[in-house]
């Protein structure tokens, strides 16, 4: 059996986020625009020599050696490793363990606000399916990953970062009732991706956040038949409308604004989407000349992202990184989740 290794990318959340959170995106249908960038997750498959049932997260430092047993690996503290690997041996090895190492690694942390988390489980999952050699396609993979991360491990989150991370490229993506999500591949001009590319700088705050807090008040808020959370959720899918039209166009100081405006009406949708760090962040871009900026995620931490003139972008890298963060230009990619096989680890 030769190694398989899979990747899938990070994604920046440009607009519509938390639009695809239930209940919201089954009553009133959401809509989110995100891009990947060159940062992945990475997952290896390989036998296990000695018959076990083998995780490492070399990000993390955490190695784990669990009997060939469903029972035993279920109680695995790398629970996203051992929820892929249970749910994959139940609906495609009619049940039967295989003994397996499985490493990972992820291009920024966990909480990061990049969907580093799903990213990682699509990665997983499309290791799995090359490996088994199995008829899955994009969509199928996305929702795997979603089923498996949202419903077996009950961990809270929306369905936006399965899909960036399995498609990849710039994307529209509309969540309806039913579980239906219908992914809109944009046609971005190859000169004004290129300028939106070079107008961008990512900032991590030095937080990595759990935003299981900020999702469940949200999605309590979402429930609500009036109210600042609602009207705001309304304004962040009718942004993303309005962002897709902007990066069609090729309007940079469109996208700035819109970027700007949602970032105000996310901040209304939960308590602790923005903290104090965050906001000195954000007020230093600005004075150092970015147009707009917003928390990419959930918000709490994790990092931000502007829009600057390129002739300003390195002097805004430098103040932030003075400030405490860590700063730092971006890059598209167009790809989504892949895999491959080598002859030997």
């Amino acid at each position: 059996m030769k190694v398989v290794r899979a990747r899938a990318p990070l994604r920046l959340g440009l607009a519509g986020g938390g639009t695809d959170l239930s209940p919201y995106c089954d009553q009133y249908g959401g809509a989110v625009l995100n891009v990947t960038i060159t940062r992945y997750a990475y997952a290896f498959i390989e036998p296990s020599e000695d018959g076990t049932v083998q995780f490492l997260a070399r990000d993390l430092g955490i190695e784990e050696r669990l009997p060939c047993d469903l029972g035993a690996v279920a109680g695995a503290r790398l629970m996203i490793h051992a929820g892929v690997y249970g749910r994959m041996i139940r609906d495609y090895c009619a049940g039967r363990p295989m003994p397996l190492k499985i490493t990972s690694y992820v291009d920024a942390p966990a909480g990061s606000g990049l969907g580093s988390s799903s990213a990682l489980v699509v990665a997983l999952v499309e290791a799995f399916r090359f490996l088994l050699d199995l008829p899955l396609g994009l969509y199928d993979v996305a929702h795997l990953a979603f089923e498996i991360e949202r419903i077996d491990l009950r961990l809270a989150g929306g369905k936006q970062d399965q899909y960036a991370a399995a498609f990849g490229g710039a994307n529209f993506i509309e969540f309806l009732a039913n579980d239906r999500v219908i992914v809109n591949p944009l046609r971005v001009a190859r000169g004004f991706a290129n300028e939106l590319e070079t107008s961008l700088v990512i900032c991590f705050t030095g937080v990595s956040r759990r935003s299981d807090t900020i999702i469940a008040e949200q999605q309590r808020r979402m429930v609500a038949p009036t109210g600042d959370s609602l009207i705001s959720l309304h304004q962040l899918k009718s942004d993303a409308v309005e962002m897709k039209q902007a990066l069609l166009r090729g309007e940079i100081r469109h996208v700035a604004a819109i970027l700007g405006r949602s970032w105000e009406a996310k901040k209304k949708t939960a308590d602790g989407i923005s903290t104090g760090t965050i906001e000195q962040l954000h007020a230093l871009a600005l004075a150092h000349g970015a147009l707009a900026g917003k928390v990419s995620g959930a918000g709490g931490g994790g990092f931000l992202m502007f829009i600057v003139p390129p002739q300003h972008r390195v002097a805004l890298i430098d103040a932030l990184n003075q400030a405490g963060g860590t700063a730092s230009s971006v890059h598209f990619t167009s790809d989504g989740a892949e895999s491959w096989a080598v002859a030997g680890g």
